[in-house]
Order: C-alpha cells, then sequence, then structure tokens
C-alpha cells in the first residue's frame, strides 16, 4: 500500500484539505501517509465514522473527503449524502473493499464524485483525488467493468439498483438485524417514517420479511454473513 509513486511538488498551488474518512486507524495512517507524500500542498485530517466526518466537515472546511463505506453507526452512503446535501460544492470519493456495481451505483446517486476500490494500486487513489479535486470524476476500472457487467435485465442487483440511498441503507441496516426503533435512531428519523421506508424496500424487492432481506443481502455482499 504504501509503495510510492512520482511524488508531485506544486508549491505555487494553494493547499488541499482532505478528510479521510475510514474506522481502522492503521489503515487511515497508511493511506494519510500516502497521500501526504504525493503532493507537498495535500494536508490530511482524519475521521473514524462518518457521524464524526459529518461533524468536522461542519467545523473545518475540506476540498475533498475520501469516504470508506464500512462504517460503525451510518455508512458512508449515508454520510455523504448528508455531507452533499449541506455542502453541494464538496468533492467526495468513495473508497471501499466493496467492488459491487450496486455499491458504486447507489454512491454515486447518493453524490459522491468518483468511486475506486481498496485493491487499487496506491497510484490510483492518488490519481482519483486529484482528478475530484479538479472538478472531474473517477471510476476505478474495475468498478466500471462492474457495473457494464450488471447492467443487463433480470440480474440479482436491478433489484437493489431500485431502491434510492436512503433505502438501501434502511435495507443494509435491517439486514444487519437492526430493529425499527434502533435505526430511527441512528438516522435521526422518525419510527413512523422508518417503518414505512422498510415496508416500501420489502415491496420494491419482494420480499416478504426481513429474514428474506437478509439472505438477499447477505447474498449480493451488501453485509457479510
Amino acid at each position: 500500500m504504501l509503495c510510492r509513486g512520482p511524488v508531485l511538488h506544486k508549491p505555487d498551488e494553494r493547499m488541499l484539505r482532505i478528510l479521510l474518512v475510514d474506522d481502522h486507524a492503521v489503515v487511515r495512517a497508511g493511506y494519510r501517509r500516502l497521500l501526504e507524500q504525493a503532493d507537498s500542498n495535500w494536508v490530511v485530517e482524519e475521521a473514524a465514522t462518518g457521524e464524526g466526518a459529518y461533524r468536522l466537515g461542519g467545523e473545518k472546511q475540506f476540498d475533498v473527503v475520501v469516504m470508506d463505506l464500512s462504517l460503525p453507526g451510518i455508512s458512508g452512503i449515508e454520510a455523504l449524502r448528508r455531507m452533499k446535501k449541506r455542502e453541494p460544492g464538496l468533492r467526495i470519493l468513495v473508497f471501499s473493499m466493496h467492488d459491487q456495481a450496486v455499491f458504486a451505483e447507489q454512491a454515486l446517486e447518493a453524490g459522491a464524485d468518483g468511486y475506486i476500490t481498496k485493491s487499487s494500486a496506491p497510484e490510483v487513489l492518488v490519481e482519483a483525488v486529484a482528478r475530484v479535486a479538479e472538478g472531474g470524476r473517477f471510476l476505478g476500472s474495475d468498478v466500471n467493468d462492474a457495473m457494464a457487467a450488471h447492467r443487463g435485465e433480470g440480474n440479482p442487483e436491478d433489484a437493489l439498483r431500485s431502491l434510492s440511498p436512503r433505502e438501501f441503507e434502511i435495507f443494509r441496516l435491517l439486514a444487519e438485524g437492526r430493529g425499527v426503533a434502533e435505526i430511527a435512531d441512528t438516522l435521526n428519523l422518525g419510527y413512523k417514517t422508518v417503518a414505512n421506508y422498510s415496508s416500501i424496500v420489502r415491496d420494491k424487492l419482494g420480499m416478504a420479511n426481513t429474514a428474506d432481506l437478509t439472505r438477499l443481502a447477505i447474498r449480493e455482499g451488501v453485509v457479510r454473513p
């Protein structure tokens, strides 16, 4: 992960403020070192949760957020949705272990400006951050391939793609075994609102109960067994 590509020294450019969001301290340390070594004008701060990222983003101004999806509490998709709603001009790059097309589709629908996987080479992360910071969009080649391969009708991921980012988040939490009251507390929503969303999710996916949702989520890699 720490093999170093060409270092970009641009002393005449302004600082690029990056927020790195990942729940593993060792992972954050490694990627922070990689990014700070890539360009002398890149300044990196860290957050361990989606809630923490949202809070820090309200206290400080960042140019790019590098966001993992699998986080304790709210997911990266929910966190980036909230951050984009508050600050539409904020650039967000998803950097996740999930290479399934449905995750990329949901992240992009929620407002992500790029998506790469953690299996990418270090220089890909550096390139993606630079591209997103410049206002462009960046998708890793493996993500592009996955999305292209799952556009046909009848694919199991098609039903999941029909969910909105908020519906997908509730689907994920239900599949993890969270109750309606706990989900409402996590997402700062009313109990009835979450109950209504739960019904919509089951209807869209054609699932009769939470057990069916969980089996689908495990099969499609949304949650771990």
